[in-house]
């Protein structure tokens, strides 16, 4: 009985224990102490009071202290964030920070899938090797790598070497201070954010469930849309809302393979702050993005279950 008490109060009963007790866990209520069953009840939010705390210090408070800068700092009231909508600099700006957000979301899924694919049906030795390439990818120091796609984009670069000596082209590409650069630097930096997530997710899937539709007249194509697609759903959501969101408040990589016509939101915040010492415009363009990607994150939550997306 004291066996079962202990695990009753640590709230560890299972329900067969609890349907073989004579009057379930309400019979033992005389048998545990008052203080027992008050410090079971307490031990949950004891166990979440230190993460609730941390949240909230540093993540709570400062988009607080955020949005009250946004609508004090010149004078009170709304007049940032009246700027920031009437402004066609910033609405470009804006802009361009979500299509390139988009399109690095795009061709991240167009590689990664692929990827992620060969990653669990390739044969052990190169699953690992190809991995453990990806992952020291994201190891690798971030500007170390944003600089080493700037010497290999540039005019005289390795790239329009080789295709210009294998005689593809006859003059240089344009690889980078544009939206080129920016796509392929920034592609290369979030693949590894899809990859990971898409190759839990395939290695999940039951191969019984394809030889079935096999067995049911489906040729690949309609396997790979009717079976495989719905099935990899959730990674495929976790993995794009990942990239997106990342995405819209990258700096380094904008900043350095992207050309002023293609600034993006954080270039813009980071402008605000250290040469303009606009505070208040800041504060407001960083809330609005934030304001956005929490729309975006409940929108996929609405749609999918917050269930699907973390299976």
């Amino acid at each position: 009985m004291v066996r079962v008490a202990d695990k009753v109060a640590a709230g560890m009963l299972r329900g067969d224990e609890q349907a073989a007790m004579p009057g379930g866990i309400a019979a033992l209520a005389g048998v545990l102490p008052r203080t027992t069953w008050r410090r079971a009840r307490t031990t949950g939010v004891g166990a979440v009071l230190p993460a609730c705390v941390l949240l909230f210090l540093f993540f709570a408070v400062p988009v607080l202290a955020l949005l009250l800068r946004s609508v004090l700092e010149p004078r009170p009231g709304l007049q940032n964030y009246a700027a920031l909508l009437a402004s066609t600099t910033y609405l470009r700006v804006f802009s361009n920070t979500f299509v390139v957000a988009g399109l690095v979301t795009v061709v991240t899924v167009t590689l990664g899938l692929p990827l992620a694919w060969f990653l669990v049906v390739a044969p052990r030795f190169w699953s690992r090797l190809v991995f453990g390439i990806v992952i020291l990818s994201m190891w690798t120091n971030l500007l170390a790598r944003t600089y080493a796609w700037m010497v290999l984009l540039q005019s005289t670069g390795l790239i329009n070497r080789t295709l210009i000596a294998l005689g593809l082209i006859r003059a240089p590409l344009p690889l980078i201070y544009n939206l080129v650069g920016v796509t392929i630097g920034m592609t290369y930096i979030m693949l590894p954010f899809m990859v990971i997530p898409l190759q839990s997710t395939i290695a999940s899937l039951d191969h019984a469930t394809f030889q079935a539709a096999s067995l049911c007249g489906a040729t690949r194509w309609q396997s790979f849309r009717r079976v495989f697609l719905p099935l990899i759903l959730p990674g495929l959501a976790a993995g794009g809302l990942m990239v997106f969101v990342m995405s819209l408040g990258y700096y380094i990589t904008p900043a350095l393979l992207g050309g002023t016509s293609n600034m993006m939101l954080a270039q813009l915040i980071a402008q605000l702050v250290q040469s303009l010492l606009n505070w208040g415009l800041a504060a407001a363009a960083a809330f609005v993005l934030l304001a956005i990607t929490l729309t975006l994150y409940a929108a996929q939550v609405r749609l999918l279950g917050v269930g699907r997306m973390t299976t």
